[in-house]
């Protein structure tokens, strides 16, 4: 799986507190098993579909337990409801005891953003003038979380 893959870096090298992963959202938190996916098209004479879904397996823990604890990391949470985000992405901090948590609302996500730490909230917006020029909010996460890692790798030397 290539998914995997940086947890498999990461279990051969060991990464130290210089090691930053920036892991990507998940597009889903729910699939079907390959195993269970019909071998043909799905009629539709069969009348309704009823699907059920199994839970991608959560990487976080192992990553932050196992894998990379020395290392500085950083996951997403993204939600469609504005009045949860910020508490779902603390909780995800405190149960995975990572560093960052970059937390965003489907509706704005390419424009705004919240930096979520143990100690802090930091928002981030593109103005309209930045929007103008082309600027996207990666840049800004990146910039943001550039500054962080240093400060990390600093206080743990």
């Amino acid at each position: 799986m290539v998914a995997n893959r940086p947890l498999t870096i990461a279990a051969a090298r060991g990464p130290g507190s210089s090691a930053m992963f920036y892991l990507a959202a998940a597009v889903s938190d729910f699939y079907v098993p390959v195993s269970e996916m019909p071998e043909h098209k799905i009629q539709s004479s069969g009348g309704p579909l009823q699907i059920t879904m199994k839970m991608v397996p959560k990487m976080l823990s192992p990553l932050v337990k196992d894998w990379a604890p020395k290392a500085f990391i950083i996951s997403f949470k993204l939600e469609t409801d504005p009045s949860i985000v910020i508490d779902r992405a603390r909780n995800a901090l405190e149960i995975y005891r990572h560093q960052v948590v970059v937390a965003n609302i489907l509706d704005s996500r390419r424009s705004f953003v919240v930096i979520i730490t143990k100690d802090s909230e930091t928002k981030l917006l593109l103005s309209e003038e930045e929007v103008g020029k082309g600027i996207e909010i990666e840049e800004k996460i990146v910039d943001d979380l550039l500054s962080r890692h240093t400060a990390f790798i600093h206080d743990k030397n």
